[in-house]
């Protein structure tokens, strides 16, 4: 069993080992850059003279930011399945098997290499609104909430497409991921107020996590009352990560045991 200083350093090389390799992906590297770029501009541009904000009073693109930050961040962090998947299948994970490291450094270092590109791909959506007309009102103090909330969704995302790339037993499989998260945003209150959903969507939608994240996100850039959304995103953001990482850890080691 290693100690923790001999962990830690071995979860910085996979870090840096799984960035680098996103690096030398050309395809993959622009879809990162480019994806949240033209999210922002779809929504601003397509959908935003076709769309009110019911009793907000905002306009749409103030109203639409915060989901388009979790969307752009989220999407990427999703993939973090398929590549699990593929080295539980491709052979690589043989290697890690012959090496002397704990068997929560290998999910943890994809985990953790994920919130680091995918934070990223986030604040390129947010210049990207910024540029299309987005002017929040956020203190300094709001802006570090806000990058703490939208780590903390990266965070949890990645956990579960950890856990979903380690069920799963094919690479294909994985990638359902992605659609999951995709699209579950349309269902709260991101893209379009809850208010004007049919009834079934607007209790789902009400009460799904991204909600109150959203909610919480959107009351810290623009000023406006939090309300208990704030201790809801918390609440869900922190059990995921503390209940998904043993989890993951767990799959892990269970699957590459044999």
């Amino acid at each position: 069993m290693s100690g923790p200083v001999t962990a830690a350093a071995d979860l910085r090389r996979l870090v840096v080992r799984d960035l680098r390799r996103e690096l030398r992906v050309l395809d993959g590297l622009i879809v990162n850059t480019a994806l949240p770029v033209i999210i922002m501009i779809l929504f601003v541009y397509v959908f935003g003279g076709a769309i009110t904000t019911g009793s907000s009073g905002l306009d749409y693109i103030d109203f639409v930011v915060p989901a388009v930050l979790l969307m752009s961040g989220g999407y990427g962090a999703a993939l973090t399945a398929v590549t699990i998947s593929d080295e539980m299948t491709g052979g690589m994970i043989d290697r890690f098997r012959t090496l002397p490291i704990s068997a929560w450094v290998v999910p943890a270092g994809h985990i953790v290499a994920s919130v680091l590109r995918n934070v990223a791909s986030s604040a390129i959506a947010l210049a990207a609104a910024l540029l299309l007309g987005f002017r929040p009102n956020a203190t300094l103090s709001d802006w570090l909430l806000v990058l703490a909330l939208v780590t903390a969704y990266v965070l949890a995302l990645s956990t579960l497409a950890a856990l979903w790339g380690l069920l799963v037993k094919s690479s294909q499989a994985a990638g359902a991921f992605s659609f999951v998260v995709l699209f579950t945003p349309y269902l709260s209150d991101g893209i379009v107020p809850a208010e004007t959903m049919p009834a079934v969507l607007r209790a789902f939608a009400a009460n799904q996590p991204l909600t109150p994240i959203i909610d919480t996100m959107r009351a810290l850039l623009l000023d406006q009352p939090m309300g208990s959304a704030g201790l809801v995103a918390v609440a869900w953001l922190a059990g995921t990560v503390v209940v998904g990482l043993p989890i993951a850890a767990l799959l892990f080691r269970r699957r590459t045991a044999a």
